[in-house]
Order: C-alpha cells, then sequence, then structure tokens
C-alpha cells in the first residue's frame, strides 16, 4: 500500500463523513493502489489519433417518424378505469390544498 493511497483514502472518507476501521482503510489502500496503476496504463496508451467521444458504442436516432395516428376512443381508454366521469379517469388525491 502506497502511502498516497493511504492519505487518499482517509481524504475521501473525511469528505464522505465516515468512519474506516483500520482494516477497512487497509482493504480501500489496496484498492486504490490498483485502479491507480491501471490509470498508469492508460495514460501509457498513445491515443493521440483517437478522436474524443462520449460513449464507446456509437449511438443513432432509433426513433421512429413522428406520424399521426388515431387513438383510442374514449369508451376503449376507459374501458379498464377503475373509476370514471365525464370521459376522465377518477383517481385518489395526492395533493394537500394548504
Amino acid at each position: 500500500m502506497s502511502e498516497n493511497a493511504h492519505m487518499d483514502v482517509d481524504y475521501v472518507a473525511r469528505l464522505a463523513r465516515i468512519e474506516l476501521s483500520a482494516e477497512e482503510k487497509e482493504r480501500f489502500s489496496g484498492q486504490l493502489d490498483r485502479i491507480l496503476e491501471y490509470f498508469e496504463k492508460l495514460n501509457a496508451l498513445d491515443v493521440s489519433g483517437v478522436e474524443p467521444m462520449a460513449h464507446a458504442m456509437p449511438l443513432y436516432n432509433v426513433w421512429r417518424e413522428d406520424e399521426a395516428e388515431m387513438g383510442f376512443a374514449p369508451e376503449e381508454a376507459l374501458a379498464n378505469a377503475p373509476a370514471q366521469r365525464d370521459n376522465q379517469i377518477i383517481v385518489p388525491k395526492v395533493v394537500d390544498d394548504a
């Protein structure tokens, strides 16, 4: 375990306002060391010709064209409503008048 990793774990624990036991600090310090070693490997790669991207896989718009279609008739839309009035579904009140 590096001294920096131990200090970083203490710093992050203090920021998160959590108390860690000595065993937890030791375990997290080792994990942090391994993460930082991985970042060192990544930093060693030559990415000068690689264009930055927001996602690992290209994203495409998968939406269909927006076309107007006939909807449900009021009777069909309300067929499974537990309660209805004037072509509207009646639901329990969820906001108090204050």
